[in-house]
This record gives C-alpha cells, structure tokens and sequence, in this order.
C-alpha cells in the first residue's frame, strides 16, 4: 500500500504510524507542506494521512499553501480514496466538506478518555476500539459534523472527537498515533498551550508519568484501527 503523509510542522510526524507501516511493508511518503513541497499525484496514493500542527484550519492567510492542500484532500476524497485526518487533519478534512471549525470549550491536553458513540461506531473501522479508551489529546480547536458524517466519539471535554463520512473518509480529533517521543516532541514546541490552571490540561510532568501505562496500549489500538480502516472497501450502512 502506498501511505501518504501530509506534514504541517518539521516536528509532528505521523510517530507510531510508520511502526505499522513498516511491519505491513507499506510504503511511507510525507509531504512536508511547511517546507512547500509539491504534492503526490492522485493517482499515486491509497491512503492519505493528514497530520496535526499548530495552526488553525482556516489560516490560509499565514500558510497560503493551506489552500492546495484543501483542494487536495477534496479530490481525494471525491476520487473515494482513504483519507484518514488527525487533530487539525480531521479539522482541515471537515472544513473542506463544509463544516465550521471553531475554538472548543475547553484545551485538551494530555491523556483523557474518549468513549465511542455505539450507535455509531458498529459502522465503521473504528469498531476495533474499546467502547472506552484513554488517549492522547492536544487540540484548543473542534469541528461541526459535516453533513453525511457519522459521530463516533466523544470526550467530556469534547463532543465531537471522531466522525466518518462516505465509508473511505475518518476524522480523529485525538491521537493514537502518540508514543512517549512524539509526546515530549510537542511539549518542547509548544510549550504556550499549556500555560493555566485549566481542568483539561495536564502538565508536562503528569503525562510524562501516565506515559508508560497508556502509551503502549495505544500502539496495539493503532494497529487493530489501521488494520481495518485499510482493509474494509465497504461497511454497512445505518438501518
């Protein structure tokens, strides 16, 4: 399989992804937008990963190459292409099908639970999942539901933290991607979005600690999803 990558920042890359990749012999190609390199050929991707970042889905206006990325992703999506969107990538893949993207509630950050939407959920690769889960959560921003999509999970601090739409397109507004290196990555970069005494946000320290107890079943959770987001074509709809 033919992975592609879209890269926002030199030091948020697709972490416990390329594990997986490498055990299945996928090939592994980024597009690292920061740097202004061109993107792949359509034709060229079966499964396209837009990574997270630091920026907001709607600032075009400081990283003008935001906007051929958008157009990208919705000719991926059109052409029925795996598109698989993480943090801003699920905000950038909602924008593109119409829906608003706006501050949330609360910052989320550090490792918190999500449950999944049962209802839901039984549709979609992401069934793998357990109904609970913890996982690792860094976003200020969340997304309406775009129109057609499915809610699939939620967080107390979030409601919307996962949808699909159209059976080959999946939004994550978390990470299971995070292992302790990427984790400390976005510590050491982002350092401001931590800054207050808020209910969601934990500091460095404390998820340093809580590291060794979730990261590592995360990675399995990775594979299990991956596994069937990449094999199913088709799942059933809604009744």
């Amino acid at each position: 399989m033919r992975v592609h990558s879209l890269q926002h920042v030199p030091f948020e890359g697709i972490g416990r992804i390329e594990n997986w990749a490498d055990e299945g012999k996928h090939r592994v190609i980024a597009t690292r937008l920061y740097n202004r390199e061109n993107l792949p050929a359509i034709e060229d991707v079966d499964l396209l990963i837009v990574m997270g970042g630091p920026m907001g889905a709607k600032d075009e206006s400081r990283f003008p190459w935001m906007k051929g990325e958008k157009v990208f992703i919705e000719q991926m999506i059109k052409q029925q292409k795996k598109v698989l969107g993480i943090c801003l990538g699920a905000q950038l893949i909602a924008d593109v099908l119409g829906a608003r993207v706006y501050p949330n509630r609360e910052r989320e950050i550090g490792w918190f639970p999500v449950e999944l939407d049962a209802a839901n959920v039984r549709y979609t690769s992401l069934n793998v999942l357990n109904q609970r889960s913890v996982v690792f959560h860094w976003h200020g921003d969340t997304f309406e539901l775009p129109k057609g999509a499915l809610h699939l999970a939620r967080s107390q601090a979030c409601e919307n933290q996962a949808f699909s739409f159209d059976k080959n397109v999946m939004g994550l507004q978390f990470h299971l991607e995070t292992g302790l290196s990427e984790m400390e990555s976005l510590i050491a970069h982002c350092p401001d979005d931590l800054a207050g005494d808020l209910p969601f946000v934990q500091d460095p320290r404390e998820m340093q600690d809580l590291a060794p107890r979730f990261a590592p079943p995360l990675q399995a959770m990775l594979a299990r999803f991956l596994d069937a987001f990449t094999a199913a074509d088709k799942v059933a709809d809604p009744a």
